[in-house]
């Protein structure tokens, strides 16, 4: 039995059973991996994959077993490597955090400075994508670290971890009739076309929540993940934006106006996702603690830990 080929049947597994998908991911040819697993099953004497034809159709209930176990396994080499690396030089090395373009945007820049300068020989990965995309990210190990404020809680793999709490701002043009409001309500901000994030990103679906509570139907006509975006559209005139306050800078984006709306809303919380049973690298608790003062290592150990 190699390590390869364990790692071929779980990537397998990962990509809904397509061997040309799990041969791209791990760069190499669809009949290799196709011929080690057949070797594979050999030396076990007995079939991880269901196959109709040549065709893989399922894993097997053995075959189950034989994914998870690989898994563990893999993530335990992975781990005497990231302990090696410690021990050979902590101050050298990757973190790779996934996380979404307005964490990227607004929350991370203060943590990775001050990162940086502390370490300056760490070479930070940062890969942006949907919560699902960061999520799954961090619950198969290509990132360290995932930072959002959905999606983690669908991979039970990930230990979660709330980070901080934010809440919405209103943004209008100048001179918008909103502007002259004695105390902004969720019937007010109703009566105008509004610009927000796509479902499943920073907290729309706890912002679409409240509008619910009160019977309210909002226009909403105009979808973005980026707040950026938004902001731009609501300059033309489009309507009005429903951003992360982090978002919104008064010197930046003038000549916008942007209303707290905190007290409409609940507040969302951002998370941090971490594999479970994963080795963390030294420098990767002092980037964590950099961006959430609360997490010390002592508590994300905790947390990790199967």
């Amino acid at each position: 039995m190699k390590l390869q080929q364990l790692k071929y049947v779980r990537e397998i597994a990962r990509r809904d059973l397509s061997v040309s998908a799990a041969a791209n991911a791990l760069h190499t040819s669809q009949p290799g991996v196709s011929n080690q697993v057949q070797l594979l099953e050999a030396e076990l004497g007995l079939q991880i994959f269901e196959r109709h034809g040549k065709r893989l159709t399922n894993l097997t209930p053995v075959g189950k077993s034989v994914v998870e176990m690989a898994d563990r396994v893999l993530l335990d080499v992975e781990n005497i490597h990231q302990l090696a690396a410690d021990n050979r030089d902590a101050q050298t090395g990757t973190l790779s955090i996934g996380t979404t373009h307005t964490q990227a945007r607004y929350a991370l820049p203060n943590a990775i400075k001050a990162f940086s300068l502390r370490y300056p020989n760490v070479h930070l990965n940062i890969v942006q994508g949907t919560p699902t995309d960061v999520a799954e990210m961090a619950a198969t190990g290509r990132v360290d670290i995932a930072i959002a404020t959905e999606g983690l809680s669908k991979f039970e793999s990930l230990a979660i971890l709330p980070c901080y709490d934010w809440n919405r701002s209103i943004v209008v043009p100048p001179a918008h009739p909103l502007l002259t409001e004695s105390k902004l309500t969720l019937k007010a901000i109703a009566d105008y076309p509004i610009l927000t994030y796509v479902m499943g990103f920073t907290g729309r679906a706890q912002q679409d929540q409240a509008f619910i509570d009160q019977d309210l139907h909002p226009n909403v006509i105009f979808t973005a993940t980026d707040a950026d975006v938004i902001k731009t559209y609501v300059e033309l005139e489009l309507g009005i934006g429903i951003i992360a306050s982090m978002a919104f800078d008064p010197q930046k984006d003038a000549p916008l106006n942007a209303l707290d709306a905190k007290h409409l809303f609940k507040p969302s919380t951002t998370h941090m996702g971490i594999r479970r049973g994963s080795y963390l690298r030294g420098f990767s608790y002092e980037f964590i603690k950099l961006f959430a003062p609360h997490l010390d290592q002592k508590t994300v150990e905790q947390a990790i830990t199967i």
